[in-house]
C-alpha cells in the first residue's frame, strides 16, 4: 500500500460528513454547482468556478490521480481520501474528500463531492462522534453556557462539584445551581471573555461548593468564547479542575516561609512569641494564643516540667492574635499569669511535650483556665470556638510553653496535616524563643552598655557647634568599637575625639569604652595631642600584656590590640587646631566658602602596635571652619571596595552639598553614604569653629616684682566690671593675688595675666618654669600653704597645663552658681 493509499485509509476513518462543503460535479468531471463553504475554503467565487473540470482545481500530482478515482468509485460506490487543491491566492489547501457517483440508468451521469479542510491543527480530522464522546466522558468538568451566562450544557464530570446533573442545570445560572458560591466574580470573568475575546486559563477560584460544604475547595478554571460561522460571541465555553491539595501545599509552604521571614528577627522573647501568633492568623487559625513558662521570660533555664498532669501550671501570657480587632475572644493581657487546670489539655501537653487535637469542641465539656466552669463553658459557647490545637513549645529537648491555635469563623475544623503543619513552624520558633532566652541576659547587658558608653550629649561650651551620627554593624545590639566624644578642656579650650575598635558586639563595645574613659582621663591632664596618644598606647599595650598572660583572651584589652584613635584640640581664643592620629583616617576640612580639604596628618601606628612616634600637625582654623571626623566605616563600603580614596572622594562631595544646619546635615551625610545597613561600623563627628572675640579676653603682661600683685587685682577688678561680673570680684582677687604671688616667688621668666569669659570665667597666670605647684592641707599650726587650697574651695576646677614655654596655672568659677 502507498503513501497516498494509507492517507485515504485514515482518512476515511475520520471523514465528518456534517462539516463538509458539498460540490456537484457533471460527467465530464466539471463543477456545476458551487457553495458558500466551498468559496471560504478555496477563494475561488462561483463564477470563477462553474464549468471548470475539478482536475483543475487540484495540484497537479493530485490532478493525474483522477483517473484512477474515477474507476474506484465505480467498482466500490464511493471514495474518500486525501487530495490537495489549489488556492485561490496559490497556497495548498489538503482536504477530505469524499466522491459519491449518482446513477442514471445504469451510468454515472454526475458526481457528488463533500469536502472539509484538515488542517494543520492536530484533532480537526476527529469525527464528531468521537469529540462528543471525549467531552462527555472527560474526568474534567466542562460546561457551556449561552451569552445571558445560562447553561446550555455540561458534562457529567462537572456534577462532582455540585449542582446536579447536567438536564438540571439547562437554563439556570452559577448562583442558582451552586448558592453560597462567590458566582459574581465567576460571572465577571464569563462576561470579560464575550466582550473581549481573550481567553481567561487557569483563573483559581477559592470556596465552597455545594459537593463539599464545610471545606474550602480551590478550583482552577478556564475560559473561552464560543463563536459562530460569522464570528459572534454564542456562549463561553469552561473547565473545572479540582486543585484543593495542591492549593492547601502551595498555603502551607506560603505560611512556613513565611513564618521563616517574620519569626525570629529579634532576640526579644515576647516579640517573638507574637511573631508566631502574627504569623498563624488567619493563615491557619482565627485565634491564637502563646503562653511561656516564667523562668523563659526572665531569659532563665526553665525548671523540669510538671511530672504529671495532675499539677496545675501557671504560664504567662506571651502572645495573642485574632481576626477580630482588639484580641476580645480574652481577658489575660500580655504578661499576665495563664493559669490552667489540672489535668486540662494544656497542662498535659506540658507534662508530655504532645500535641493535642479536637475537631470538634464541646463547651460544655471543656473548662481549662481558673475560674467557674459554667463562665468558662459559656465563654467557650459564645464565642464560637469549635476546633482547637495544643502544640508544645519545644527546643533542644525543654518545653518552654504551649500554643493554642482556634478556628471559629471558618467551617472545616483541624485536620492532621493542620496539625503537621503546626507543629513544623511552632518548632521553627521554639528554637528562636529559646535563643532569645539564652541570649536576654547578654542583650540586656549590651543594652546596658548602648546607654552608658556612647556620650547621652554634648557638654556645653563656646569653642565648636558640634553634631554627631552613629550606625553601628551589629544591628541586634545596637553596638560596635566605634566611639566619638567631646571633651572641654581648660582655657575655653575643646578636644574632639573618635576612635575605632575591632569587632562588635559586647567585647567591642568593653573595648571602646574603656578606651574611652581612658582618653578621657588623659584629656584631663592638658597634654599635646601626640603625647596623649602615646600615653594611650602604653595603657593599651600594658593590658594586652596582662591579659594576654591569662587562659582567656577574648577580653577587652586584647580587643583595643589595633584600634586607632584621632585626637583633636581647638582653641577657640586663638583659632589654632592640633591634632594627632593613631591609625586612624584624617579629618576633612570645610572652608566657611565651602572647600573640602583633607587634613595633611601623618598618621601613626595603631594603638598597641608599637613602632614610629605620634606626630602632630597644628593649624589655623577661620571661624566657621567644618571639622569632619569619621571612622574608616563611613568612606570604606561596599559601594568603593576598600578603596580610601574613592571613599574620600565621595565623602569630599557629600560635605560640599548644599549647607544645612550641622545636625540635619550630619544625619544627611551618613545616610548617602551608608544608604543600607553598613558591614562596619559608622562613625561622624562634624564641629563648626566657633571665635572668642577680644571683647571676652583680657590679657596682661606682668613684671616679675611683688608691687604688681596689687595692679594685678586692681585690673582684674575693673575687667570684671565691665563685663558685670562684680559678684566675682572678691573671689578673683583672692585667685589672681595667689597664682601671680607664686609665680613671683617661685617662677621665672615673663608672666602673664589673663582672664576668658565663656561658660565659666577662667583665670590663667602663665609663666617660664617647670614646676608645678601641689595642694597642701597645711594643719591649723602652719603659717602657709593655703593659697592652693582656698582656690581649689572657691573654683569650679583649677589646674596646670604646660606649654613649650613653661606653664599656665588656671582656675574656672561658674557663671550659674553664686560664689562662696
Amino acid at each position: 500500500m502507498g503513501a497516498s493509499e494509507e492517507r485515504d485509509v485514515l482518512a476515511r476513518g475520520r471523514f465528518d460528513m456534517a462539516d463538509a462543503a458539498p460540490l456537484l460535479l457533471d460527467a465530464r468531471m466539471a463543477v456545476t454547482s458551487w457553495t458558500a463553504d466551498a468559496e471560504r475554503l478555496l477563494g475561488y467565487p462561483a463564477a470563477d468556478v462553474l464549468g471548470r473540470r475539478a482536475a483543475e482545481l487540484l495540484v497537479p500530482e493530485d490532478a493525474a490521480r483522477i483517473p484512477e478515482l474515477v474507476e474506484r468509485c465505480r467498482e466500490e460506490s464511493s471514495w474518500t481520501g486525501l487530495l490537495s487543491a489549489r488556492h485561490r491566492d496559490g497556497h495548498p489547501v489538503l482536504m477530505m474528500v469524499r466522491v459519491v457517483p449518482v446513477q442514471h440508468r445504469g451510468n454515472p451521469a454526475r458526481w457528488v463531492v463533500l469536502i472539509a479542510d484538515l488542517g494543520d491543527g492536530p484533532g480537526w480530522d476527529m469525527s464528531r462522534s468521537v469529540l462528543e464522546r471525549l467531552a462527555a466522558r472527560s474526568p474534567v468538568g466542562i460546561a457551556i453556557v449561552d451569552t445571558d451566562l445560562r447553561y446550555v450544557w455540561s458534562n457529567a464530570a462537572l456534577q462532582q462539584f455540585g449542582g446536579g446533573p447536567p438536564q438540571q442545570r439547562l437554563g439556570r445560572r452559577l448562583a442558582e445551581v451552586q448558592p453560597g458560591l462567590d458566582a459574581e466574580r465567576l460571572e465577571a470573568q464569563m462576561r470579560r471573555v464575550l466582550e473581549t475575546g481573550e481567553s481567561v486559563v487557569a483563573y483559581e477560584h477559592v470556596g465552597r461548593v455545594q459537593s463539599a460544604p464545610h471545606r474550602e475547595s480551590a478550583h482552577s478554571m478556564s475560559f473561552i468564547r464560543l463563536e459562530d460561522d460569522h464570528g459572534n460571541p454564542i456562549g463561553v465555553y469552561y473547565t473545572v479542575v479540582d486543585v484543593t491539595e495542591r492549593h492547601r501545599a502551595r498555603k502551607r509552604l506560603a505560611l512556613l516561609d513565611r513564618a521563616g521571614d517574620h519569626i525570629g528577627r529579634s532576640l526579644d522573647v515576647l516579640q517573638t512569641a507574637q511573631e508566631l501568633a502574627d504569623v498563624a492568623v488567619p493563615g491557619m487559625a482565627d485565634f491564637v494564643t502563646v503562653d511561656l513558662l516564667e523562668s523563659v521570660l526572665k531569659g532563665a533555664e526553665p525548671p523540669p516540667g510538671p511530672q504529671s498532669d495532675a499539677d496545675a501550671v501557671p504560664l504567662r501570657r506571651a502572645g495573642q492574635q485574632s481576626v477580630r480587632a482588639g484580641v476580645p475572644e480574652t481577658v489575660v493581657d500580655i504578661g499576665d499569669v495563664a493559669a490552667y487546670l489540672a489535668g486540662s489539655p494544656p497542662v498535659r501537653c506540658l507534662a508530655d511535650g504532645e500535641s493535642w487535637r479536637e475537631e470538634r469542641l464541646d463547651p460544655l465539656a471543656t473548662v481549662w483556665a481558673t475560674g467557674t466552669p459554667e463562665s468558662r463553658a459559656a465563654s467557650f459557647l459564645d464565642l464560637g470556638l469549635h476546633s482547637v490545637m495544643i502544640v508544645p513549645i519545644r527546643a533542644r529537648g525543654i518545653t518552654l510553653g504551649i500554643t493554642t491555635f482556634f478556628r471559629r469563623t471558618r467551617q472545616d475544623p483541624f485536620d492532621e496535616d493542620d496539625l503537621s503543619l503546626a507543629e513544623e513552624f511552632v518548632a521553627r520558633a521554639a528554637l528562636c524563643v529559646d535563643n532569645a532566652r539564652r541570649y536576654s541576659s547578654e542583650r540586656d547587658a549590651a543594652l546596658v552598655l548602648q546607654r552608658n558608653l556612647l556620650p547621652h550629649g554634648f557638654p556645653e561650651q563656646d569653642a565648636v557647634e558640634v553634631a554627631a551620627c552613629y550606625r553601628p554593624a551589629d544591628e541586634l545590639t545596637g553596638l560596635g568599637g566605634d566611639w566619638f566624644d567631646v571633651i572641654p578642656l581648660s582655657g575655653a579650650r575643646v578636644a574632639l575625639v573618635v576612635g575605632e575598635v575591632a569587632g562588635h558586639g559586647i567585647d567591642g563595645a568593653a573595648a571602646m569604652g574603656r578606651l574611652r574613659a581612658s582618653v578621657q582621663t588623659l584629656a584631663d591632664l592638658d597634654l599635646p595631642p601626640e603625647e596623649v596618644l602615646a600615653h594611650l598606647d602604653d595603657l593599651v599595650s600594658r593590658a594586652a600584656r596582662e591579659e594576654g598572660s591569662g587562659a582567656d583572651t577574648h577580653t577587652s584589652g586584647m580587643q583595643a590590640v589595633g584600634a586607632s584613635c584621632l585626637y583633636v584640640v581647638y582653641d577657640p581664643v586663638s583659632g589654632g587646631c592640633a591634632m594627632a592620629s593613631a591609625g586612624h583616617p584624617a579629618p576633612a576640612i570645610v572652608a566657611p566658602d565651602g572647600t573640602v580639604t583633607f587634613a595633611e596628618l601623618p598618621c601613626g601606628p595603631a594603638l598597641g602596635m608599637g613602632g614610629l612616634p605620634f606626630e602632630s600637625v597644628e593649624l589655623d582654623l577661620t571661624e566657621g571652619t567644618v571639622l569632619a571626623l569619621h571612622t574608616d566605616g563611613l568612606i570604606a563600603t561596599p559601594g568603593t571596595g576598600r578603596n580610601p580614596e574613592a571613599g574620600r572622594e565621595r565623602l569630599r562631595r557629600a560635605l560640599a552639598a548644599q549647607p544645612q544646619p550641622l545636625d540635619g546635615r550630619c544625619r544627611t551625610i551618613v545616610d548617602e553614604l551608608v544608604p543600607t545597613r553598613p558591614y562596619d561600623d559608622v562613625a561622624l563627628l562634624m564641629a563648626r569653629t566657633r571665635r572668642l572675640g577680644a571683647e571676652r579676653v583680657a590679657t596682661w603682661d606682668l613684671r616679675v616684682d611683688p608691687a604688681v600683685v596689687a595692679d594685678a587685682r586692681k585690673a582684674t577688678t575693673a575687667q570684671l566690671t565691665a563685663w558685670g561680673l562684680d559678684e566675682l570680684a572678691f573671689t578673683t582677687e583672692l585667685i589672681v593675688s595667689e597664682l601671680v604671688t607664686n609665680a613671683i616667688r617661685h617662677a621665672s621668666g615673663p608672666i602673664r595675666l589673663r582672664l576668658i569669659t565663656e561658660q565659666a570665667l577662667i583665670c590663667e597666670v602663665s609663666d617660664g618654669g617647670t614646676t608645678s605647684p601641689h595642694l597642701r592641707h597645711p594643719k591649723t599650726t602652719d603659717e602657709g600653704g593655703r593659697g592652693l587650697f582656698l582656690i581649689s574651695q572657691f573654683t569650679q576646677r583649677w589646674g596646670t597645663r604646660y606649654t613649650p614655654d613653661g606653664k599656665i596655672i588656671w582656675a574656672e568659677q561658674s557663671l550659674t552658681e553664686p560664689p562662696v
